[in-house]
Parts: C-alpha cells; structure tokens; sequence
C-alpha cells in the first residue's frame, strides 16, 4: 500500500456522507485499546486499530494487469484507505482508472480520516465510487456495524456514480482468524450486515473476501452467492477458484502494488448499471 492528492466536496449529499470521517473516532470508549495488532499484522503495516484494509493478507504480485482470463471486456480501478492519504485523483485517471472503492469504517471504533478526500475526490473526477467496511465481528453485531457504516459515508444513492456499500469480511488483524466465531455464527452476522445494509438502502451489499478464508470462516457458505455482488481477492494471473459458490466474480481484486488494483468483470455500461441498481 503506497501514498498517492486532491479532492473536493461535491454536493450537500456527499457532504452529508462524510460527516464524522474527519478522523478516526471511538464508537465505545476504549474499544479501540483492545484491538492489538498480531507481528504478522504489524509486517503488513497495521500498526494500531483501524489500520486494517482489503487484502492485508494477501501476497503481492507486480502492478501489471493480468490478460489471463480476461473477460471480453472489462474497467480497471482502485481500492484505497487512510494508508494512502490524499490521492491523487488526477493521475489515477490518468492511468485508466474508473472506479474506486474507499475505507470507509472498521468494526464501530473507526473512520477513515482521508475519506472525504479519496470518496468525493474519485467522483470529483469522474469515477464511479463506493465506501468499504472493515468487518471485526467479534466486536459488535452485523446490525450494529451496518448502522456503524450508513453513518460515516456508507450509503448509496442512485446517481449512476454510487457503487453499493461493500462489507470486507477477511482475516483479523488483531486476533484468532475467524474472529472466535464457528462458520454458522460468522454466516449469521454477515446475514444480519447485509440485511441490515439491504433495509436501508435497498441494495445487498457487495461482499469482499478470498477462497480460503470464507471456506475457513464461513464453512463456504453459499448463502450470498444469489444476491450479494462478490468481490473477490486473489493476487496473482487469474481469480482461480470462487468461493461460496458465487458464479463469477463483480470484481477482482488482483495486485496491491503500487496500490490495491481492481477489476470490475464487464464494461462500462454494467458498471454503470451497478450503480443504478
């Protein structure tokens, strides 16, 4: 994850989105004390509560795009969080990307300190966009970390320019990796996420993960594969293998060097169409 500047609010709306991102709040008090990073997070560059992001486990490959299984066609993007500070918009567009997904939460402690600048400066732009929510079930309920996120920049709104809310739903960086969970408590809090998510907004929320971790954690549930849009990580020439039986990937994320590198499987016109619900 490197640092990439520029940014601006746009509408009352998005103004509205990113109140309380300014910087990273506590949603209990001390809850943040409690989330220690492992050694193993700490290499990956997680050093305190909230530093957590898509795909910290994953092994880094080099920034070119993958032409192996590409689908007939296809739009580039990026993922971003606070490590990255201001973005610089501008240049990313200038390197083809159209899309990006930002951190906008993790568990009920956390906002992302750069979110107003990396959500309204992607749409500022031109890009499609979304907000991201670093799951840590073993904090709070699906409900309580859904209502977390639509507070603090998570929503949706059908302007062609809104991608639906996604939950990142990966290994902890802070503990066992399952969150202390059995697969069928996990399957039942991002049941409660995503319902919660869905009963406000009227859209499933895209759900990120990775072959083995939801097989680990969730037994490899199918239960989302029919309503949620994946998102799904694999570093290297292909995506290689679903999990949960999801039919084909929405987007994949495929590098994180010099950033998190993305995918959406189809061309701009569905991208477009995802947005709109």
């Amino acid at each position: 994850m490197k640092s990439v500047l520029t940014g601006a609010a746009v509408t009352l709306g998005l103004l509205l989105a990113s109140i309380g991102s300014a910087q990273a709040t506590a949603g209990t008090p001390g809850s943040t004390a409690a989330h220690q990073p492992t050694p193993q997070a700490r290499q990956h560059g997680i050093d305190r509560a909230g530093d957590a992001y898509a795909g910290w486990l994953q092994n880094t490959t080099t920034s070119a795009a993958p032409t192996e299984m590409a689908p007939a066609a296809s739009v580039e993007g990026i993922d971003v969080s606070g490590h990255q500070g201001n973005v610089n918009w501008s240049a990313q567009w200038t390197a083809g990307k159209r899309f990006a997904y930002v951190k906008a939460t993790e568990g009920n402690y956390y906002t992302n300190p750069y979110f107003a600048q990396q959500y309204n400066g992607s749409y500022n732009i031109g890009m499609i966009r979304g907000a991201y929510h670093f799951a840590t079930p073993n904090d709070s309920s699906g409900a309580n970390q859904a209502t977390y996120f639509l507070a603090h920049g998570g929503g949706w709104s059908r302007d062609g320019k809104t991608l639906p809310g996604a939950l990142d739903i990966e290994y902890n960086p802070y503990g066992a990796t399952c969150y202390g969970l059995s697969a069928s408590a996990m399957v039942s809090w991002i049941r409660d996420f995503v319902n919660t998510y869905k009963s406000r907004t009227g859209r499933d929320p895209v759900i990120y993960s990775n072959l083995d971790w939801w097989s680990q954690c969730t037994g490899n549930s199918t239960a989302f594969n029919s309503t949620s849009p994946l998102w799904v990580a694999r570093y290297a020439s292909a995506p290689g293998t679903l999990p949960g039986g999801w039919p084909f990937y929405t987007i994949w994320q495929y590098s994180s060097s010099p950033i998190d590198q993305d995918r959406f499987n189809g061309d701009m016109s569905r991208l477009t169409a995802l947005a709109n619900g």
